[in-house]
């Protein structure tokens, strides 16, 4: 089980939103790229960067942010972003910056022919961000709810080469109110794509929880405000993930 903080950029500030809103901002760290030496620091082995004014935007707009992070941790460990990214020359650019993973989140829902594309151009780079409410697929940075069915999505976005699917509950993101554990594991058995869990998480009860479904397809969780707020030690969390899957094996 993958822990991965996140780290969402407004305005070139480390921040947390309140179930995506942009108003309901939080400020965290006005240099990002330390807050990302701070995660290394406390063991973490991936970071997600969101472009929130990219979301919005729908293109690149905190790139000197990203830049100084991806200068600080280097070849260190992997990191993956999001937000604003609607064409192949952002992708192209960005892993030329040395970002590992790039998550579509909006154009994979509006176009999957895009999302295809991408797939084939850099395969094993493409992450899927599907987020959503009481199962239905949201877009443009949580603005518009969609008809779509997050995992008939999933069922297509099978044979596509998808790395794998961040999935956040909209209405749980940011707010400490736990993992939506049972909409995660319908959309991990829906397809054959490993699924990120995103939106919620809150206290070891949530990282005990999803260690018991990882045999469902469910392989890691973002790290939002909980890791900030100090409601959860991140160092900890991963530990007991850990010694966990680790007796879970040896059973």
């Amino acid at each position: 089980m993958l822990l991965i903080p996140a780290i969402d950029l407004k305005d070139g500030q480390c921040v947390r939103l309140e179930q995506g809103e942009m108003e309901r901002v939080t400020v965290f760290s006005d240099a990002p790229e330390q807050m990302a030496a701070h995660w290394v620091e406390q063991g973490a082995r991936r970071l997600h960067l969101v472009d929130l004014n990219g979301a919005f935007a729908g293109k690149p707009v905190n790139k000197d942010a990203i830049a100084a992070i991806l200068d600080t941790v280097g070849d260190d460990i992997p990191v993956q972003i999001g937000g604003g990214i609607r064409d192949l020359e952002t992708i192209e650019r960005y892993i030329d910056m040395g970002i590992s993973y790039v998550i579509i989140g909006t154009a994979a829902v509006k176009n999957p022919g895009f999302l295809q594309e991408a797939c084939l151009q850099f395969r094993g780079h493409i992450i899927v961000g599907l987020d959503a409410k009481d199962g239905k697929a949201a877009t443009d940075g949580w603005s518009k709810i969609t008809g779509h069915d997050v995992g008939d999505l999933a069922k297509k976005y099978e044979d596509y080469g998808v790395n794998s699917i961040i999935y956040t509950d909209i209405g749980r993101d940011g707010m400490l109110q736990g993992i939506n554990i049972d909409a995660t594991v319908k959309l991990a058995q829906a397809s054959r794509i490993p699924v990120i869990a995103s939106g919620g998480l809150t206290n070891f009860d949530d990282i005990d929880a999803l260690c018991a479904v990882v045999d469902e397809g469910v392989e890691g969780v973002i790290c939002g405000r909980a890791i900030y707020s100090g409601d959860l030690d991140f160092a900890a969390a991963q530990a007991r993930a850990d010694a966990l899957l680790d007796a879970k094996s040896k059973a």
